[in-house]
């Protein structure tokens, strides 16, 4: 999928941290970023400071520090494929 047209190429839905958050974020021109996850979300813990939330779009950020984490569609189906920014990382405008 790193070559989907749509993806832009580059990173793709089984990259790693920050990568995978920007993979995410531009994946179909930003559509897939704010869709909802299927069955409610995934349950996880922020991988920043440690707050228990619940993913519900594939790009989130934890309520407590504003975290961000990200999961791609391909992965959704486990809270263990969720990737962290790294705590410095803010999403774009």
């Amino acid at each position: 999928m790193g070559d989907c047209v749509g993806c832009g190429g580059g990173a793709g839905p089984f990259s790693e941290g920050r990568e995978l958050i920007e993979f995410v974020y531009g994946a179909h021109g930003g559509a897939v970023k704010d869709q909802l996850i299927p069955n409610g979300g995934l349950s996880t813990v922020c991988q920043g400071c440690g707050a228990g939330f619940t993913l519900i779009t594939f790009i989130g950020q934890c309520p407590e520090c504003e975290g961000v984490h990200a999961v791609s569609p391909p992965q959704c189906h486990d809270a263990a494929n969720i990737q962290f920014a790294g705590k410095d990382y803010k999403l774009p405008d």
